[in-house]
């Protein structure tokens, strides 16, 4: 009877193995997969792993092998659920799915790498969990960031199954798909090499099956125990829908400040604390901030809410800092062209207050190829190739600190987050820890289309909710607008591509998480272990030189 070890594959079997994987995978994404076909879409390229492993002395595989085998089944993932992006700049899509493919490829190959120096490689799985989970953890952080395709964010549609995401964070999806496509795998190979069910075999299909419901139960009891810290909070969401190709930027801002405040005016009364606006709603150009009390759209919402004296505005803008004269300048900073001076560009939140006061807050999350070309303080020839997508193109400025806006009044902090910075677990905890009580989501989606990519931008809140148990009002531009509750509930969700105005009572929140006080220790762990298992990997590689 032949063996595991005797099965003999073709290149194009290895190369179909890695396709199915990117085609599981893509299956079980969302705004629309099904996400328990995430347990299984690694288990083909497992199979491919180890066969390079078991032939690891024919002459045909090399060690990169891992990596060309790998990388199809990360391009047709990319593609298949990324693909969107092409509507908004084709240049910048397809690097996109090129370097994510790269990068996961890269680490499949590390993974077979450090296989190989093992004796006993069967051993060597909790490799491949630390490996890609460091490479999420370094996803997150590096001026090349796109964590769109993070395993931990493949539940954002099932958020009931994922409420202990409040102790672990995204990373906790992560280290759970990863886990059970690693005893998927072992079972499958097992039954293989046996030909029936083994005591061991069935141990092992048991204790997959348990990896999966426990935490299901888990969440679910979780789910409907949870009630929510009530202070409650009367908020309006505006949706004003101006094309961003043809209107949002075209348009007199005078004309975009007024569509607003008129569908403001259809849900306000003395009783609403916030209006929260999109990201950008504000377009007069340009809009020093020294300067913006003078500008004709602030006067506009000043004026509309003299009616209302404890209402705040939360709206959008580009927004412009000029430097001092010796003051320290950025790696962001720009020269006018007629004058010795610079100024920083932003894309900002600004809370204005029924006092005439203001507070802003400058994304520091910035969107890759349009709002930050990466490590242009080196290359800066980059910045001449940014994707002009209306406002400020080039390197943004960012804010050092998560600071949330203060609005002693009210007894309460609020956190402005801008478009892709919800994307972020850490990053937005940041905001709680220093105070917010609730999250604004404020973002412009239009770029995209009616396509994947805005619903499952809408789903990354119900994670940021249940990651930090606060209440979230998130008002985009042309869709969708909703409020999301603590336990990750989407209401009021608004149609795409209309013009809409929500109301609703949201509550605040003071209480800290265990994933708001320690972060993404999960990811800190995985960046240790791997530290060690690569340092274990060159030693073993630098013994074996010696003996020969």
């Amino acid at each position: 009877m032949a063996t595991y070890e005797s099965l003999i594959m073709k290149r194009y079997q290895l190369i179909a193995l890695s396709v199915l994987s990117g085609l599981v995978l893509s299956a079980g994404w969302p705004a629309r997969g099904f996400p328990v076909l995430l347990f299984i879409g690694i288990v083909p390229l497992l199979f491919v792993e180890d066969y390079l492993l078991l032939r690891r002395d024919d002459h045909r595989f090399s060690a990169f092998s891992a990596f060309l085998y790998a990388f199809p089944a990360f391009l047709v993932w990319n593609v298949l659920t990324t693909w969107w992006i092409y509507n908004s700049t084709d240049v910048g899509a397809i690097l996109a799915f090129l370097l994510n493919s790269t990068f996961m490829s890269i680490v499949f190959l590390l993974f077979h790498v450090t296989r190989r120096s093992l004796k006993n490689s069967d051993r060597g799985y909790i490799v491949i969990i630390a490996y890609w989970m460091t490479f999420e953890f370094i996803h997150l952080r590096w001026e090349i960031s796109w964590p769109w395709l993070n395993l931990g964010n493949g539940f954002d549609g099932w958020y009931k199954w994922i409420q202990w995401y409040e102790w672990t964070g995204t990373f906790g999806g992560t280290l759970w798909i990863l886990a059970v496509n690693i005893l998927f795998f072992k079972i499958i190979k097992s039954f293989i090499q046996w030909r029936r069910w083994t005591p061991g075999l069935i141990r092992s299909s048991v204790l997959t099956a348990g990896l999966i419901i426990l935490p299901v139960i888990v969440s679910l009891i979780l789910y409907s125990s949870y009630h929510e810290k009530s202070d409650p909070v009367d908020v309006v969401v505006v949706q004003p829908n101006l094309d961003p190709y043809s209107e949002q930027y075209g348009l007199d801002p005078g004309v975009v400040t007024k569509r607003v405040l008129e569908l403001t005016e259809e849900k306000t009364d003395s009783a609403v604390a916030f209006v929260v606006c999109p990201e950008s709603a504000i377009q007069d150009i340009p809009l020093y901030e020294d300067r913006i009390k003078f500008s004709r759209s602030y006067r506009l919402i000043m004026n509309y809410i003299k009616k209302f004296p404890d209402m705040h505005f939360v709206i959008g803008a580009s927004t412009y800092r000029i430097f001092k004269k010796n003051e320290p300048l950025t790696h962001t900073a720009r020269k006018f062209a007629d004058t010795s001076l610079y100024y920083d560009a932003y894309n900002t939140a600004i809370l204005i207050n029924p006092d005439s006061s203001f507070q802003l807050y400058h994304k520091s999350r910035l969107t890759p190829g349009v709002e930050i070309m990466p490590y242009s303080q080196y290359l800066k020839f980059l910045e001449k190739m940014a994707i002009d997508l209306g406002g400020t193109v080039g390197s943004l400025g960012t804010d050092k600190e998560r600071r949330p806006f203060s609005i002693p009044s009210l007894h309460l902090k609020v956190a402005p987050v801008i478009c892709y910075e919800s994307a972020y677990g850490e990053f937005c905890a940041r905001f709680v820890r220093n105070g917010a009580n609730l999250f604004f989501i404020i973002t412009n989606d239009g770029w995209w289309g009616d396509t994947p990519g805005h619903r499952q931008h809408l789903t990354f809140a119900s994670l940021r909710a249940i990651e930090t148990r606060r209440s979230i009002a998130r008002s985009a531009n042309t869709g969708i607008s909703a409020f999301i509750n603590q336990r990750g509930d989407i209401m009021q969700p608004t149609p795409y591509w209309v013009q809409a105005v929500i109301r609703q009572d949201i509550n605040a929140n003071s209480g800290e998480t265990f994933y708001v006080k320690y972060g993404d220790y999960l990811g800190r762990i995985a960046v240790f272990l791997t530290v060690i298992f690569l340092l274990i990997t060159i030693m073993i590689g630098i013994l074996r030189v010696k003996k020969r």
